[in-house]
C-alpha cells in the first residue's frame, strides 16, 4: 500500500466521482482508476461498488476512508518534521556549563529558546568545572560549553558572554568585613579556601597570581569540591575564598561578606565555546538567540 494509492483512493472516496478525482489530483483518469484497482488487489477487497451511473463506497471502503486520513496526515506530518528539523527549527542543543553563576544566564537562555523556537529542546547539563564542560564539547558528547577558561585549544571557537571582576568571600565576622575594598597583602597571614587544583582552574591561578605579586604563599586551609560548598566553609569561619562578583550577585548568605579586590589582575570572562565544524541545524538560532538575551562580546577564538 502506497500513499499515492491512499490519496487517489481518498480523492475518490469523497468526490464519488472518477473524473472529478482525476481533476482534482491533476491526473488522467485511467491512472486514477488503475491505481484504485491495484489497491483493492493488495487489500483483497471491492472498496468501491460502480456502475456507468454511479460510484459507491464499499463497508470496506467506508472503512478505510478514516484510516487513509490519519496515514496521510501522519505522513504530513513527519514531512514537515523532517524539513523543520533540516531548517533548524526542531531539534536538540546539549549545553554543558559550569559555576554556581552560570544557572540564572543558562536559564535565561533557556527560557527565551523555548518562547521563540518551542520545537528547540535545550538540554542542561550542569559541571562543577570548566574545563570538563570543554572536554565534552571537544569529544562532541555536547554542543555549547559555558564557562571560564584562560586559554583554549585551536581550532574551538568562543564569545565572552560576561565580563567578571574578583572578590573575596570572607567571614562576615572577618575583621575586614566592613570594608568597601581590599588589598590582596591584608590576607597574607590569613587562611584560604580554594577549588581543587586542575587544568584551567581560573580561581585557583588567580588566587596564587595575586599573592605573588603581594609577595607571599597562599596559605591553603581546605580545599572544596565546588563554589557552594567553598562558600559554607567560608561562613564557618574556616578561611577566605578568591570567587567571582557574578557569584556574589548570585548567592545569598549573611555568614559572607564579598569584598572588592583593588589589586590589578588579569580579567576573567564567562565565555560560550563550540566547535566550528558541529553540523547540529540548531545551532544558528541558539546562537541568534544567545546574541540577544547575553549581549555576547566580540568573538575570540582559541589558541
Amino acid at each position: 500500500m502506497e500513499l499515492q494509492q491512499l490519496r487517489i483512493f481518498l480523492a475518490v472516496a469523497e468526490e464519488l466521482h472518477f473524473g472529478r478525482a482525476a481533476e482534482r489530483l491533476h491526473m488522467a483518469q485511467p491512472p486514477v482508476s488503475r491505481n484504485v484497482g491495484n489497491l483493492e488487489k493488495e487489500l483483497g477487497v471491492r472498496l468501491f461498488d460502480r456502475n456507468t451511473r454511479n460510484v459507491r463506497l464499499t463497508a470496506a471502503g467506508s472503512a478505510l476512508v478514516e484510516s487513509a486520513r490519519e496515514i496521510l496526515a501522519a505522513a504530513d506530518h513527519a514531512r514537515d518534521v523532517v524539513v523543520s528539523a533540516e531548517a533548524g527549527d526542531r531539534g536538540r542543543v546539549e549545553i554543558a556549563f559550569a559555576g554556581a553563576s552560570t544557572y540564572g544566564l543558562v536559564g535565561e537562555l533557556a527560557r527565551e529558546l523555548r518562547r521563540r523556537h518551542p520545537g528547540i529542546t535545550p538540554g542542561l547539563h550542569s559541571q562543577n568545572f570548566a574545563q570538563p564542560a570543554l572536554e565534552r564539547v571537544l569529544s562532541g558528547e555536547m554542543d555549547i560549553g559555558l564557562g571560564r577558561w584562560d586559554f583554549l585549544p585551536a581550532g574551538v571557537e568562543s564569545r565572552v558572554v560576561q565580563r567578571e571582576e574578583l572578590v573575596l568571600a570572607v567571614p562576615a565576622t572577618h575583621a575586614l568585613a566592613g570594608e568597601d575594598s581590599v588589598d590582596m597583602a591584608q590576607f597574607s597571614e590569613e587562611p584560604f579556601v580554594t577549588l581543587p587544583a586542575h587544568a584551567g582552574s581560573v580561581l585557583r591561578d588567580r588566587l596564587h597570581r595575586l599573592a605573588h605579586g603581594a609577595r607571599f604563599e597562599p596559605l591553603i586551609a581546605q580545599v572544596a569540591p565546588d563554589t557552594w560548598t567553598a562558600l559554607a566553609l567560608v561562613g564557618a569561619g574556616v578561611g577566605s575564598t578568591l570567587t567571582l562578583s557574578s557569584v556574589q550577585q548570585n548567592v545569598t548568605d549573611p555568614h559572607v561578606r564579598f569584598l572588592p579586590l583593588r589589586d590589578r589582575t588579569l580579567p576573567v570572562h564567562l565565555s560560550m565555546a563550540w566547535l566550528p565544524g558541529n553540523p547540529n541545524p540548531v545551532l544558528g538560532r541558539v546562537f541568534a538567540v544567545a546574541e540577544d538575551v547575553w549581549s555576547l562580546g566580540a568573538e575570540d577564538t582559541g589558541s
